[in-house]
């Protein structure tokens, strides 16, 4: 399964390894589509693929660090 998110990083964890934290904690492929990084936030849009309960754990375990994370529909072109 599939799922298209858009990431909302807060300023203290831009420099952290949360992406590959979850991906390997949750057994995760994420896809960088789009990402955006200045000093005090940090955006990015990712395809997530994997089992449809390890995709809902990997997404809980963003928001519980803090992350915002939005659902993204439709092709990203940039």
């Amino acid at each position: 399964m599939k799922k298209r998110v858009k990431l909302t990083f807060p300023q203290q964890l831009i420099k952290e390894p949360v992406i590959f934290q979850m991906a390997k904690q949750y057994n995760i492929m994420p896809n960088i589509r789009r990402a955006r990084v200045t000093e005090t936030v940090g955006e990015m849009i990712l395809e997530l693929e994997g089992e449809e309960a390890d995709l809902e754990k990997g997404v809980r375990w963003l928001k519980e660090k803090g992350i915002e994370v939005e659902m993204a529909e439709g092709d990203i072109v940039e």
